[in-house]
């Protein structure tokens, strides 16, 4: 396949930026105002997790029950109002070593750029827009809820090929991301797995976790050959 054609889908946190913290102050926020309580998600959830399964299982952690569809879809929205001054704000926001130059030169290159994030699609780019970093991106898949990160990567797949007008080999479709969870969703949908060391994970734990290749950050190239 002509390397013109890859298809590279970027996770966002820990891979492209990350924020500091801002989502966790969004999400407190919005459980404060709907629920009456401040709720920390860094104490009941993982990094990888999509933003309904963060809502669901704090929402479990704190109020001892199953959200409703409705909760949970108030919950999202009340959580996306506060986001984009909490990322305004956040002074440990920062675009991540390499990401803009290395996206400036895979888009020259012809290789068709896209979006996997567990963030909801607005959330995903209030967190992209403090760094300048919409622009590489043409398409992407977000999270909903009942879909899982695998379903998201199927779904950017989709797209990908939609906008290309062509099937592309999944073998030659690279999911680039910083966890465990986005190396479980790249070969759950039969794609090849890039780990960047840049989240909470290290070289070592994302081989371990089973990632095709590794780089430190995305100063490195990105194994297209």
């Amino acid at each position: 396949m002509a390397s013109a054609h890859r298809i590279l889908l970027f996770d966002i946190d820990g891979t492209l930026v990350t924020t500091g913290g801002a989502g966790a102050v969004a999400w407190k926020q919005a459980f404060q105002e709907l629920h009456g309580i401040p709720a920390d998600i860094g104490e009941f959830t993982d990094s990888g997790m999509t933003d309904p399964d963060v809502g669901t299982e704090t929402f479990k952690a704190v109020l001892h029950r199953d959200p409703t569809r409705q909760e949970l879809a108030q919950l999202l929205q009340r959580r996306q109002q506060h986001l984009p001054e909490a990322v305004a704000e956040s002074k440990g926001y920062n675009v991540l070593p390499g990401v803009p130059e290395r996206l400036a030169q895979l888009s020259r290159d012809g290789h068709l750029l896209g979006i996997i994030t567990g963030n909801g699609e607005s959330a995903a780019h209030t967190k992209l827009a403090r760094g300048d970093l919409n622009r590489w991106f043409t398409f992407g898949a977000y999270a909903e809820a009942g879909i899982d990160r695998p379903g998201i990567v199927r779904k950017a797949v989709e797209r990908g090929e939609r906008l290309l007008g062509m099937d592309v080999p999944n073998e030659d479709i690279l999911v680039i991301g910083d966890t465990p969870k986005d190396i479980d969703a790249a070969h759950a949908v039969g794609c090849s797995a890039v780990g960047v060391a840049t989240g909470h994970y290290d070289e070592a734990q994302l081989r371990e976790a089973g990632a095709d290749h590794v780089v430190a950050t995305l100063e490195s190239e990105l194994p297209l050959g």
